[in-house]
């Protein structure tokens, strides 16, 4: 394995030399915040595909496996915009990188739990795309703009079906509400290191790559309170927004997820087809 694919991998594969039309401070910046949004893409997916055979249902098993090919396909979607800047190989990134040098946030590292769990997981992050993808269609960075509104079609739809589960949990049983409160109470804080800027974030909404930035988490966080008070659920105070170096520690759950997920390619790094 490559030094470059231990780590980050910013310039992993290619010159590092900077895009056309963009400085090379910007251009580093742009790589972290896709690297963030295409692991927390990735992993949710995984975590996700965990359920596949093994739905509550078989409708929403099936249902529960398009969401995650969805989540792995704008994981993709995103680390090919950074190949793009850096020449880096998306699945050098997937698989052939150590947990320390992936920048997820905990709420999609966190175990599955859960049907309860799983599905108000899926509906936090889906409360933070519904906001976060109609910023970054408008963004000065004409890919990202367009990848953004592709991806946007897809995860409203995931929104609207998670989002009737978590009022099927809030208001059918009293065991279902009882599961949905102790997911929120671990899911809710975890919400913060989602929402959390990174470094580069200030520079970014400045020159109108992540335009109206600031306002996406009150944003996200009013949209999952007023769909969660409709199910009767409140999930308690606003989770404090932890820092963004948190994204930079590999946690035991980052650990043992990609130890299963990369399994297969590590098995035989020399491989060159499968």
């Amino acid at each position: 394995m490559s030094a470059d694919a231990q780590g980050s991998g910013r310039g992993s594969a290619g010159t590092g030399a900077p895009a056309a039309g963009l400085a090379v401070e910007l251009r580093d910046a742009l790589i972290d915040r896709l690297t963030a949004m295409a692991d927390d893409e990735l992993l949710l997916g995984h975590r996700d595909s965990e359920w596949t055979g093994h739905g509550p249902l078989l409708e929403e098993d099936i249902a529960l496996a398009n969401l995650a090919q969805d989540e792995i396909g704008h994981a993709l979607l995103w680390y090919g915009l950074r190949a793009e800047l850096d020449g880096s190989d998306p699945d050098d990134l997937a698989f052939r990188r150590d947990p320390g040098g992936f920048r997820s946030c905990l709420l999609v590292e966190l175990p599955r739990g859960d049907w309860a769990f799983t599905m108000l997981r899926q509906f936090l992050f889906d409360c933070y795309e519904a906001e976060a993808l109609p910023r970054l269609a408008r963004s000065s960075h004409a890919p990202l703009a367009e990848a953004a509104a592709k991806a946007l079609r897809e995860e409203l739809f995931h929104l609207r079906h998670a989002g009737l589960w978590a009022r099927r949990l809030g208001l059918g049983t009293a065991e279902s509400r009882s599961r949905a409160l102790a997911a929120l109470s671990e899911l809710w804080p975890a919400l913060g290191g989602l929402l959390a800027p990174l470094p580069g974030d200030g520079l970014l909404a400045a020159e109108g790559v992540l335009p109206d930035w600031d306002a996406l988490p009150a944003a996200t966080l009013r949209r999952a309170r007023e769909a969660l008070a409709a199910a009767s659920l409140d999930p308690g105070p606003d989770p404090a927004r932890r820092d963004a170096a948190d994204r930079g520690a590999a946690s035991a759950h980052r650990v043992e997820l990609l130890a299963t997920m990369q399994s297969v390619a590590r098995a035989d790094p020399e491989a060159l087809a499968w």
